[in-house]
């Protein structure tokens, strides 16, 4: 009877043991090339909650619009973290991200940054308008628009700024004309731009704001500007349609937004979500600080700017050989 009691407590046993173990969880985490810093200290505190507790995250960065590709190629991920709507929505028209995706309080985002100019030590070129990046002699250093991004930021920025200034959209597409003349290189992602400006390529790096902090911190011989003029970054998250662990992937995507992970944010550069978050930081405010919507919003601007066989950006390319 003592052996079939000890039997018996075994077996109730092992099916705890085996339940233990399933609740051991790796996510896959495909991301822009920017956060990275961010998403290493924002996954140790995520694992130090509740809900994160038996969960790892295996992690894939690089351009944005490349990772977007990638993961409509096939590459596993659970949670994809985007410079711009439009590489989520690609995912969504695919099937591989939920319609749903941005239908909460944060309307899909994450994180927010401004376009800044990045410069060298002490401005020797005397950097501060739209218009001086287009003076005589400025070299001008920002990511390709057809695999970044932060590209496609830094030329809505520019257009924009223009029609800020009370010029048409005939002439704001005419300037940006006259600053991709000015362009020297074109990595392909906003990491890259930064490490080829690092490197002293160019005069000035068109650029997320936290990534000219990221520089600052790193101890770099950069200063950055805000221009008076400029777009609000907005970034997005969402978890994929094909997820396996989608309990615990909606888990992460919610601590991201909780006031821990938002001021890691902020210590990284990016303007959080939450205002509470930026206590402690400065992030100053642009007179003319406008979204994408003010220049016809991201599925207009896509075709319209972006298209590669139509788009205005496309020809300006064309036109200089690129």
């Amino acid at each position: 009877m003592r052996r079939i009691s000890i039997l018996f407590l075994l077996a109730l046993a092992l099916p705890a043991v085996a339940s233990g173990a399933a609740r051991d969880v790796k996510l896959s985490l495909v991301a822009y090339s920017t956060p990275r810093e961010a998403y290493g200290k924002l996954i140790p505190a995520f694992q130090k909650t509740a809900a994160g507790k038996d969960v790892s995250l295996s992690q894939s960065y690089g351009a944005s619009t490349e990772q977007s590709r990638a993961v409509a190629a096939g590459l596993s991920a659970d949670v994809v973290a985007f410079s711009l709507a439009p590489d989520i929505t690609t995912l969504v028209q695919k099937g591989l991200v939920p319609r749903s995706w941005s239908a909460n309080k944060w309307k899909g985002m994450v994180t927010r940054s401004v376009v800044v100019f990045v410069l060298r030590d002490g401005n020797p070129k005397h950097i501060r308008t739209w218009d001086d990046l287009v003076k005589p002699g400025v070299q001008v250093v920002t990511p390709n628009p057809v695999t970044s991004g932060g590209a496609r930021w830094n030329i809505m920025a520019g257009y924009g700024a223009q029609l800020r200034a009370g010029k048409t959209q005939k002439q704001a597409i005419a300037y940006l004309g006259k600053l991709f003349k000015h362009v020297v290189a074109q990595p392909s992602s906003a990491r890259e731009a930064l490490q080829t400006f690092l490197a002293g390529r160019g005069d000035v790096m068109l650029g997320y704001e936290n990534e000219a902090i990221l520089a600052q911190h790193s101890n770099q011989p950069v200063q950055f500007l805000i221009p008076k003029a400029t777009i609000l970054i907005e970034n997005p998250i969402a978890v994929t349609s094909k997820s396996s662990h989608k309990a615990e992937a909606n888990a992460f995507v919610k601590f991201l937004h909780t006031v821990p992970a938002q001021k890691i944010f902020a210590d990284n550069g990016y303007r959080p979500l939450v205002p509470s978050a930026a206590k402690g930081h400065t992030f100053p405010s642009r007179p003319q600080l406008f979204t994408i919507k003010y220049v016809g919003g991201w599925p207009a601007v896509t075709k319209r700017f972006f298209d590669p066989n139509t788009g205005v950006v496309t020809k300006i390319e064309g036109s200089l050989g690129g």
